[in-house]
């Protein structure tokens, strides 16, 4: 991260971001070419490590892409907001983000899945919800094991801490 001085390390403030984001955009490779996907997700974070779990349809070209490579990175990002300035260099955008790399599992266990849904379902709504075998059965569930990531802020100018 070149600017340090906008980093969140906070595991508080990271996840007031993971709470108020709304989506996750999933990087993946395809044979050397870029394929991202805007997708819902619910997380896990303790003791400093990160778990994101999406779900979709049974099949598609996304399950495709990350059985033949499963090293995927990610963004997200919320408090998107233009300012302007003096002069056009001046003018920019807040937001607040994490972004990082990791591997995606597509998950097959039941329990994992059921879990995970509700884990998404709470991140999404704030409320519980349980899954049964049948409700998962019509669902793909990737998991998200994230290696490294970063969270930064850019406040609007003047407003640096």
């Amino acid at each position: 991260m070149r600017r340090r001085d906008r980093e969140i390390t906070d595991e508080g403030a990271i996840r007031d971001i993971l709470n108020r984001a709304q989506v996750l955009h999933l990087g993946m490779s395809d044979d050397g070419q870029s394929y991202v996907v805007p997708m819902n997700y619910g997380y896990v974070l303790e003791d400093g490590k990160l778990t994101f779990y999406l779900h979709g349809a049974t099949e598609g070209y996304k399950y495709e892409v990350l059985r033949q490579n499963p090293r995927v990175s990610f963004a997200l990002e919320c408090d998107i907001k233009p300012f302007e300035g003096r002069v056009a260099c001046q003018y920019g955008m807040t937001y607040s983000c994490i972004m990082g790399k990791g591997t995606a599992v597509l998950v097959d266990d039941v329990e994992e899945k059921e879990r995970a849904m509700s884990i998404l379902m709470k991140t999404l709504t704030g409320k519980e919800f349980v899954f049964d075998e049948k409700l998962v059965s019509i669902v793909n569930v990737i998991r998200l094991d994230i290696a490294e990531f970063t969270a930064k802020r850019r406040p609007l100018p003047g407003e640096e801490s």
